[in-house]
């Protein structure tokens, strides 16, 4: 890549050195931002661009034109893209490259087509040339081995995600989806995001429940069984301002690097935002950050304790006894996911809602009948307490007092020296805690659709 042509093809490395000049160049994207309106009437959308000469850090072009059809639709990280009358400028230290649109063109090609040389989008006044294709097919021969390594440090693992900030991931594409309107993609990287606070009160889980799921249409069993069983699984939408441009490129099953994921927490999930600042950025899978990450999730569930949150070590302060201990922890994930309808499982959990809230409700003559809400890094669950499983949970005939203590301790409601609750609306942080849940059927004509849970063989060990 080191020589210039006839045509004026400069390396990217002779380009930004060409400062307030105009240029040719020819290049492999490896990132996009998604597309947006100047302040005038022109869109506006950034690319960054490598070639053998300048591998790191790349090459931003700013990309101008009339309207969003007149922009790069990029079909995928890799493809080539040839511009031609672009200005060389400077800001900052740092130098990019500007697409002027009524004197700069371009043309993309298809990484893998190596027969090929036809554009599958071109600018107005693109004339092709010989001389393309001889660059063209260079390109595609070294792109085949580039291996693009950047700094971990420089990405978050999905359990250091903080509320309200802006995060650089690197995450693998595990499924994407409409609902009524608004698509969304799920990433994942193999760790337990940090479990959030529960602002919501007791008493709203009557009229408005804590959801089981982010999305607002609950994913089939055939889809979640192709989820990891382990690990946060992050829910990401296009916001308004970018609404599905650049959805082609989520490939399922692929690595990628997002850049400026806006974070928070709704409903007691993490959940990410592509904003107008946020850039999709070519991976490759052998890429050092995706092997360490790979090394992290492999080393996790390779170990004996592997399969319990994240955040639930050290159980410090256990609150809860089993009768099945000689069971294997598994995350609600795996129940969700297991290919029997009824099983018993040991699961480590939080409890972050019951239904019905009051102590004085937990029982109808004298039967226990409450819906607890549990959740871990990987899912949230419903889970029945019936019968003689709260006696065992709660003990034999506690009083109302009592009853509500432990009904405080496993939904983590502050309370004062005396016992009583604090009602100053401060956010809940139930305690991890283990428990025996097996899961049942309603119907034999519709076992799977009719499947629920109930929590056995678990007693708490507080007064």
């Amino acid at each position: 890549m080191g020589e210039r042509d006839d045509y004026r093809f400069l390396d990217i490395k002779d380009a930004i050195t060409s400062i307030n000049q105009k240029v040719s160049l020819i290049g492999v994207i490896i990132e996009c931002g998604f597309p947006k309106t100047t302040r005038g009437t022109d869109c506006f959308c950034t690319i960054k661009i490598v070639d053998g000469s300048y591998e790191k850090p790349g090459l931003p072009v700013n990309m101008f034109a009339e309207h969003f059809g007149m922009l790069p639709h990029v079909a995928s990280f890799g493809d080539i893209i040839q511009l031609s009358n672009v200005m060389m400028k400077t800001h900052g230290g740092e130098v990019y490259a500007i697409f002027n649109k009524k004197s700069s063109t371009f043309a993309i090609y298809d990484r893998n087509d190596s027969e090929g040389f036809l554009p599958y989008q071109t600018y107005p006044i693109f004339i092709q040339r010989d001389v393309d294709k001889k660059l063209i097919t260079r390109l595609r021969k070294w792109f085949i081995d580039l291996e693009f390594d950047e700094d971990s440090n420089n990405f978050s693992l999905m359990r250091e995600l903080k509320e309200g900030k802006f995060a650089d991931l690197a995450c693998k594409v595990i499924h994407v989806q409409e609902f009524k309107g608004e698509w969304m993609g799920f990433l994942w990287d193999g760790t337990d995001a940090h479990p959030s606070s529960i602002s919501s009160r007791l008493e709203d889980e009557k009229n408005n429940p804590l959801p089981l799921q982010p999305e607002q249409l609950h994913l089939s069993r055939d889809i979640l069984s192709t989820f990891p069983t382990l690990g946060t699984v992050l829910r990401v939408v296009f916001d308004q301002g970018t609404k599905k441009h650049g959805l082609h490129l989520l490939h399922i099953g692929k690595w990628m690097k997002f850049i400026n994921v806006y974070c928070d927490v709704n409903g007691g999930f993490w959940r990410g935002s592509f904003t107008p600042l946020t850039k999709f950025r070519y991976t490759h899978d052998k890429d050092r950050i995706v092997l360490e990450r790979e090394r992290l999730y492999n080393e996790r569930e390779g170990l004996k304790f592997g399969r319990n949150p994240y955040w639930s070590f050290p159980l410090t302060f256990p609150i809860t006894g089993v009768n099945y201990k000689d069971l294997p922890v598994v995350t609600l994930m795996d129940v969700l996911t297991y290919p029997e309808v009824t099983a018993r499982f040991l699961c480590v959990v939080r409890v972050v809602a019951m239904y019905p809230w009051q102590a004085k409700d937990f029982s109808f003559n004298g039967v226990y009948r409450v819906r607890l809400t549990l959740e871990d890094a990987t899912a949230r669950i419903h889970a029945y307490l019936y019968g003689k499983d709260g006696t065992k949970l709660f003990g034999d005939q506690p009083t109302i007092d009592v009853l509500t203590r432990k009904r405080n301790a496993l939904l983590g409601v502050a309370t004062n020296d005396d016992g009583k609750e604090v009602e100053d609306g401060s956010a809940r942080n139930p305690p991890w805690l283990q428990c025996c849940l097996k899961s049942y059927y309603l119907d034999k004509s519709d076992k799977w659709g009719s499947r629920h849970y109930r929590l056995y063989g678990t007693r708490l060990v507080v007064d």
